[in-house]
């Protein structure tokens, strides 16, 4: 892609205004904190100074803002956590800013911990911008040392009062969980119904792996959580290989014909019932079941209409709606016995046990190649030559344009760009009508806290439909509050949209001199995916080799782990196609048909667990050989596919060439799934 083009695209992009269902949106959320805003702003203006409400405003504003973000940590302890991390940083800060060297030295240092803190996981990343950003603004206000530590108390109270009003008026409880949990159940019974027209149409596990992720409690959170939250992610699981294995015409039903048409009922009606849970779950309100659905979901009063693997699949699939039905039954809010505990859900650690896995990823990206190490570095640098740039142009308010930089970059290109754009547009939108707001009504303290205020509550419903939207709210929020210090309203527009605009133009620069692309690195994604199907391949051909000592965990740590590939090479896809660079060696077509290729193995293996036999059945020696065989080449692939060689599946394809004539001409399930494999794994070759 040239860089015109890209450029392009990452404009409209970050330009890009998306619209919500309004069953998203989060009114009384956004009320309360823009009310947790309000009282640290209106306390201290009542007893203390103007100053001291900018500090203190900051400190509600960035603890709140934390909160909206996508994690599954409960919101109290996010609050809490952003504002003690603002605290230390912004008094950090006050004792660096007497002297313009310190304070660059210290803003480098910051900055490039907080760039590496996105190895965690982006919330910490964001949460860490937030802290350097707002290091940047609170220490322009003039104080002392006594002062500062007041400014930094501020800063921590208001995130204790955003942490106090989540824990008083608590609205959702459970609702990102409740969230995740619905939008699994929706996305298999959407798989369901496009499994009715696309016999192999390929299934996003992205939702099933956020509801896994949701469901990671504390003992405590587990004794509590609603009834509802219980045991439906299993079943939706459990579903999921069945719908696949019933709807595919070389292990199910045939293509045409009555037994298709049964088959698509049952789609249709298991989709219809997922539904169904997924409201009830999203809103917390009793199940509606449809009974044309639950009709369609039982054995004919005429008998069976499916034959062979297909009506083992269907009478599966009928016990495990059966037993999602028999799930909804129990009370909405109903919750375990105190003091019971649900070892089905993954205990998660607190604070301390967490500094192990922090450790860890910070290990893991300390490398040069790593684009998280890069980013720190980037954004370190940009940092620091927007802070002595705007210390050393006239115009004042020099912090902006580090502000703008470090708020835009982000670890790919894509993102850098378009927030760039989106930025440097939302600050024009909200510095015009809130300059025009002070200019015409020249608001006095009151009003510009009011004024600001309401500019947070924008920002808080609204925080999802973009970045320009965001970037309008922060602006105006920015020059009300910093109306009630006193700043002139003309100074502050004028000065702020031409730092933003050095700012933007110094990250988008670093971005072009200093890349880190993805798409060198796009092969050996490529691989790991590969590498994480085949593994998960041979544990489900081990179950069939020998159903006797069949490890369901095995198994399911395989899925993950395919899982967790098949994302990691989807995003890379995505941010590769942003950038304007090419890998002569693997062009756009190759790697999107060695990418359903590789799916495709995914979902033979699928149609595989769907149907794996019983511990009582009889070993079998052709699929052991078999699974030896993939074993044996998965890691010699995996190499070929990163250093651009031909993959050789001989070995493989000679052991279901023996299978085959052990089989005969009436192949079963297992024999069948083989060959799918191995037609799978031969497009993959082709396509590279």
């Amino acid at each position: 892609m040239s860089w015109s083009r890209a450029l392009k695209g990452a404009a409209r992009a970050g330009l890009t205004i998306e619209r919500i269902d309004r069953t998203r949106l989060e009114p009384l959320v956004a009320l309360r904190g823009a009310c947790g805003v309000a009282i640290v702003i209106g306390l201290t203006l009542w007893l203390g100074s103007p100053a001291l409400a900018v500090s203190s405003a900051f400190g509600a504003f960035s603890s709140g803002l934390a909160t909206f973000q996508r994690s599954w940590r409960p919101r109290p302890a996010l609050a809490l956590a952003a504002a003690a991390a603002l605290a230390v940083s912004t008094f950090l800060g006050y004792l660096a800013a007497v002297n313009t060297v310190l304070f660059a030295v210290l803003l480098a240092v910051w900055t490039l911990l907080t760039g590496m803190a996105w190895a965690v996981g982006p919330v910490s990343g964001l949460v860490a911008t937030q802290m350097v950003a707002v290091m940047l603004i609170t220490v322009t206000l003039p104080t002392s040392v006594t002062g500062a530590l007041e400014h930094t108390a501020l800063i921590a109270f208001g995130g204790v009062v955003q942490a106090a009003l989540i824990v008083l008026f608590p609205v959702r409880p459970w609702g990102v969980q409740r969230d995740a949990l619905a939008d699994a159940l929706a996305g298999v019974a959407d798989y369901a119904r496009r499994l009715r027209h696309d016999p192999v149409a390929p299934f996003d596990p992205l939702p099933l792996m956020d509801a896994r992720s949701a469901a990671a409690l504390t003992a405590r959170q587990a004794r509590r959580r609603p009834g509802q939250l219980r045991g439906f992610r299993g079943l939706a699981e459990r579903i999921r290989p069945v719908l696949a294995s019933l709807a595919d015409p070389v292990v199910g039903a045939p293509e045409t014909g009555p037994q298709r048409e049964r088959v698509r009922d049952l789609l249709a009606a298991t989709g219809s019932v997922l539904d169904a849970v997924a409201h009830a779950v999203r809103k917390g309100e009793p199940v509606r079941l449809p009974p044309e659905a639950m009709a369609v979901l039982e054995v004919p009063a005429a008998g069976p209409m499916l034959d062979g693997a297909a009506r083992r699949a269907a009478l599966r699939l009928m016990a495990l709606v059966g037993d999602v039905v028999e799930a909804t039954e129990s009370p909405v809010e109903a919750v375990t016995a105190e003091g019971r505990k649900d070892y089905r859900h993954l205990p998660r650690p607190g604070v301390p046990g967490l500094v192990p896995d922090v450790l860890r990823a910070l290990r893991r990206e300390a490398r040069w190649s790593s684009p998280v190490l890069r980013h720190a570095v980037r954004v370190t640098a940009v940092a620091v030559c927007g802070y002595l740039a705007g210390a050393a142009l006239p115009w004042g308010h020099g912090y902006w344009a580090p502000l703008t930089s470090v708020m835009v970059m982000r670890p790919d290109f894509g993102q850098t760009y378009a927030r760039g754009v989106a930025r440097f547009v939302g600050t024009i939108g909200g510095v015009a009508l809130a300059g025009a707001a002070m200019a015409l009504t020249h608001p006095g303290e009151q009003v510009s806290a009011a004024l600001a205020v309401l500019c947070v509550g924008l920002l808080y419903l609204l925080l999802r439909t973009g970045y320009a939207v965001a970037s309008a709210c922060i602006s105006g929020y920015v020059i009300f509050l910093l109306g009630i210090a006193g700043e002139g309203w003309s100074q502050t527009v004028a000065a702020r949209l031409a730092l933003t605009l050095l700012g933007g133009l110094l990250a988008l620069a670093a971005y072009a001199l200093f890349p880190a692309w993805e798409t060198p690195v796009l092969r050996d994604r490529l691989a790991d995916w590969l590498a994480a199907n085949g593994r998960y391949a041979v544990a489900v051909l081990e179950a069939h080799a020998r159903p006797a000592e069949r490890r369901p965990r095995q198994v399911r740590e395989a899925l993950l782990d395919a899982r967790a590939a098949r994302v990691a090479w989807e995003e890379t896809l995505a941010r590769a196609q942003q950038e304007p660079v090419t890998v002569p060696e693997l062009t756009r077509e190759a790697a999107d048909a060695a990418g359903t290729a590789v799916g495709a193995v995914g979902r033979v293996t699928m149609l595989l667990e769907a149907h794996l036999p019983d511990r009582a059945a009889p070993p079998s020696p052709e699929a052991a050989a078999f699974a030896a065989a993939l074993r044996t080449a998965l890691p010699p692939a995996a190499d070929a596919v990163r250093e651009a060689r031909p993959l050789d599946w001989g070995p493989v394809d000679e052991a279901l060439e023996r299978w085959q004539e052990r089989a005969g001409e009436r192949p079963g399930v297992a024999v069948r799934g083989a060959e799918l494999l191995a037609e799978a794994l031969g497009e993959a070759a082709a396509a590279l």
